[in-house]
């Protein structure tokens, strides 16, 4: 990443190499998954979803300040090198909380940030995709990371039931407007049909998608498909089912053949179901941080790729 005290740097987002305090970056070559480019940028497969930070349902400050940092921290020990946060999570709260944990920010450390929906004061998800709306999202996540290039934007599109039909010309111009700027490297579109996957490249190349999806609810599998055909990265949100965990008699069968959690067998199925899937599952516990790294290290046998698959279909 870089920040703010760098402008000249070419490498958006790019500072110190190691984390304050001097604890150096770990190597992730033991991380579950290998690499994938987004675009020019190196990231990990397996990475991590900041949204658990926040305060209960996505609002308000943690109940454990150090502890959101030490989780933080540990990203980085890892060697994860892509976290994904918003500021609408808080609102400001994560970005707020990563900036405190790891600025300056590792060289090989990318950070994924989405615009196009705020939050009210019932905790709905108000969109927020008018050109000045997101303008103005665009620089406070700027202003709350401490850097002066975003990574990767992913423009928000649907609403809280999933994905909604209609053109995003308007707002993903706008942001298209705001890479020219320098103000963004890379774009993507979270939420999103393939309609507006599609529409989307014929304004400007995107590097990812983010939707929904996981062992219980596949319907973006054709898209997923069509996205590794053109070396486009797809990003599950709720890879373990969100506010709804993951429930399957299958699943748990299959946990118990290997002796292990259906959590980790719901991670590792992701990262066997196509190369182009970058994981972000979410947690606000070190402990839980590292058994998910340790889960989606399973090896799936050709028997239970078969049993998981028939959740899904």
């Amino acid at each position: 990443m870089r920040s703010t005290s760098h402008p000249d740097d070419a490498r958006s987002l790019a500072g110190s190499a190691s984390l304050p305090g001097g604890t150096s970056l770990a190597g992730s070559a033991s991380l579950p998954g290998g690499s994938w480019m987004l675009g020019d940028l190196s990231v990990t497969r397996f990475g991590y979803g900041a949204m658990q930070l926040a305060g209960p349902w996505v609002m308000g400050p943690p109940a454990d300040h150090d502890g959101a940092l030490a989780v933080l921290r540990e990203v980085v020990e890892l060697g994860i090198t892509h976290i994904d946060t918003s500021d609408a999570y808080g609102p400001y709260i994560t970005n707020r909380l990563i900036r405190e944990a790891l600025h300056p920010y590792p060289e090989s450390l990318h950070i994924v940030t989405k615009v196009g929906a705020t939050r009210d004061q019932q905790g709905g998800w108000p969109p927020a995709r008018k050109p000045d709306d997101l303008r103005r999202a665009v620089h406070e996540n700027l202003e709350n990371l401490g850097v002066e290039v975003l990574d990767l934007v992913n423009l928000r599109l649907g609403n809280a039931e999933g994905p909604q039909p209609g053109s995003l010309a308007e707002p993903f111009e706008t942001l298209v407007d705001l890479q020219r700027q320098g103000l963004i490297r890379h774009l993507g579109v979270s939420t999103a049909t393939a309609q507006q996957v599609a529409e989307a490249q014929t304004i400007a190349p995107i590097v990812c998608v983010q939707n929904m999806y996981n062992l219980a609810f596949r319907q973006d599998d054709e898209l997923i498909d069509t996205l590794a055909e053109q070396g486009i990265a797809y990003v599950p949100y709720f890879p373990l089912g969100g506010f709804s965990p993951l429930q399957s008699a299958a699943l748990s069968a299959v946990a118990a053949r290997l002796a292990t959690t259906p959590m980790s067998v719901a991670l590792a199925w992701l990262l066997q179901r196509s190369p182009n899937i970058l994981l972000i599952p979410g947690t606000s516990s070190v402990a839980h941080l590292r058994e998910n790294v340790a889960g989606a290290g399973l090896s799936l046998s050709d028997e239970d790729l078969a049993d998981l698959d028939k959740i899904g279909r």
